[in-house]
């Protein structure tokens, strides 16, 4: 009995352990130098007044990331690849233009997390940028991202120190668990410019191109769709969790104190209950930890859908020769974001803040795009989505338009800034 039992268990957990990747490891990128950021100023600046908003996106964001995976499974292209067989050429330049500006935000984002990182030391970026971006093309065209993101994500449980630091900090959980099924909202601009990124922060356009991406270049199947899309909602819910203590942390911290971030000294002082004196160097480590794997992974999220929307040879299979277009786009995709945080007095953490308004608001776009394919029988065949998937993606949608709309007219409305 005991060596059917055996026979039969480890098969399973050999193949479950050969499929997973994509939807942890997209789930944990969305924690980048953007994330920290953007929840560290969530908690510090507004409390635990938007954790409600963060509960309805961990459904939001599991179901966006399943369904670029099903579309992966079943169709074996990229989000970029569909699109262009099936909505054209112009409708595909329009996606990659929408992807390409979020995406060079988010990178910014990364770079300036990195000197972020180390400012708190005193060593300025003109030094510690172009090292960064050196390293980063290096490993991506002489190794491989995955090899990178193994050692990234290994140094992002750094995150278990805001879980940890949640339970020293003695919240009020009874207050953060309320907010989180308490709608609460303020009618300010910033407050809706600060929600904005919380959603484009939590829900990626670059993470629905780079998940199916990830599956297709894996050389996953439809057979593999139980496995996957478990593994989405796991991962979906491990960073919403950190998302939380994160929120958390600064809330009963920061906020409390009435600390508004400005620079990545002040995030820092919210891991002072856990880390006394040396809070800086803790924030900086997983803040560095968090920007590389960034810097590592939308580089080539970039280039992976660019090049296969566009038709262009494309993978780490490939060599400058035949993938010339390949690697110009992910050196471009590095060279370009590194030179703008280069630029002097440059308000770093608001750059990385407005990076993910960037991502909120063209969000919609791609989401729409992903919508429109799930949903089609002539290219899901028996895997379209169902009704509760519908509603879930689609109230997004709706919600993030609204709430954009909301923050372009509120000057007109009254609105305090």
């Amino acid at each position: 009995m005991a060596l059917r039992w055996k026979n039969t268990l480890w098969p399973k957990v050999l193949f479950f352990l050969s499929v997973i990747g994509p939807g942890i490891i997209a789930a944990n990128a969305d924690n980048d130098a953007g994330g920290i950021s953007t929840y560290s100023i969530v908690g510090a600046h507004f409390g635990t007044s938007m954790l409600w908003i963060l509960f309805l996106l961990t459904f939001s964001l599991a179901v966006t990331q399943e369904m670029g995976v099903r579309i992966g499974l079943v169709t074996q292209q990229g989000l970029g690849g569909v699109i262009r067989e099936y909505f054209g050429v112009r409708w595909t330049v329009f996606a990659m233009v929408a992807m390409l500006i979020a995406n060079m935000g988010t990178i910014v984002a990364e770079f300036a997390g990195i000197a972020s990182s180390f400012e708190l030391f005193g060593i300025t970026k003109y030094l510690v940028v172009p090292i960064a971006a050196v390293v980063v093309w290096t490993v991506l065209y002489k190794g491989s991202f995955r090899a990178a993101q193994k050692i990234f994500l290994l140094f992002s449980m750094f995150y278990i120190v805001y879980i940890i630091n949640g339970f020293i900090v003695k919240p009020d959980f009874g207050l953060a668990f309320k907010s989180l099924i308490t709608p609460q909202i303020q009618w300010s601009g910033t407050y809706l410019l600060t929600m904005i990124a919380l959603i484009g922060t939590t829900i990626t356009p670059w993470g629905q191109f780079f998940i199916q991406s990830y599956v297709v270049d894996k050389g996953l199947n439809i057979k593999h769709y139980s496995v996957e899309k478990w593994e989405v909602f796991i991962g979906a819910l491990i960073t919403n969790v950190v998302s939380f203590f994160i929120i958390v942390s600064t809330a009963f911290t920061l906020f409390q104190a009435g600390i508004r971030i400005h620079d990545a000294k002040d995030a820092a002082f919210a891991l002072e209950p856990l880390a006394g004196h040396f809070a800086e160097v803790l924030f900086a480590f997983g803040l560095f930890s968090a920007s590389m794997l960034g810097a590592f992974i939308l580089p080539v999220a970039t280039s992976y859908a660019v090049c296969e929307a566009l038709g262009w040879e494309y993978g780490f299979n490939t060599n400058w020769k035949n993938g010339r277009m390949f690697y110009s786009i992910i050196l471009f995709s590095i060279i370009l974001p590194a030179l703008i945080v280069l630029i002097p007095r440059l308000p770093l953490v608001n750059v990385m803040l407005l990076s993910q308004d960037i991502n909120g608001i063209l969000l919609p776009i791609i989401l729409i795009f992903v919508m429109l394919i799930i949903n089609n029988p002539r290219i899901m065949g028996a895997h379209t989505n169902k009704r509760w998937g519908n509603a879930i993606a689609w109230l997004t949608i709706i919600g993030i338009i609204f709430a954009t709309v909301l923050l372009v007219v509120a000057p007109l409305i009254g609105l305090a800034p």
